[in-house]
């Protein structure tokens, strides 16, 4: 792996056209998009434009919560709205450095005021195993499946 390498912009690495969900749908519609696509965050729209993003800990802890019921609390009331977002060409090495030191799961890639991708930490852990390339003993790292 070369610093070079570190510089890839991150749209290289991100999952492409992300599954969304608008800020006024349910908890319960939320997690039920989660599961049927097994992804855990989902970007939250309203208009066409990012105003949160949900996780999938922000609906597990509200359905722990005594009296309350996922179906009637909307994506909105559970989602974060502090959303790191970058553009598509912001290098790797920049975007891994922030997820790092604020301990972001995920990153919204945003490209002319629309969400092009997401860069989730499994997202990373796949641009790490292509940067390192060969595992040691000379067989090449397997590559997932992107969600």
């Amino acid at each position: 792996m070369t610093r070079h390498d570190l510089h890839c912009p991150i749209r290289d690495f991100m999952t492409l056209s992300p599954h969304s969900i608008g800020r006024t749908q349910s908890l319960s519609t939320a997690l039920e998009r989660m599961r049927a696509h097994d992804v855990r965050h989902l970007p939250v729209l309203d208009g066409g434009r990012i105003v949160g993003v949900l996780s999938q800990r922000d609906v597990l802890f509200v359905e722990t919560l005594r009296d309350v019921d996922p179906s009637t609390v909307t994506v909105e009331e559970a989602m974060s709205t502090e959303v790191y977002a970058v553009a598509p060409d912001v290098p790797l090495a920049e975007v891994a450095a922030e997820m790092a030191q604020h301990k972001y799961g995920c990153v919204a890639v945003v490209d002319h005021g629309h969400v092009a991708g997401i860069f989730t930490s499994v997202d990373a852990l796949r641009a790490l195993a292509v940067l390192l390339g060969p595992s040691g003993d000379g067989r090449a790292v397997a590559s997932a499946p992107r969600a």
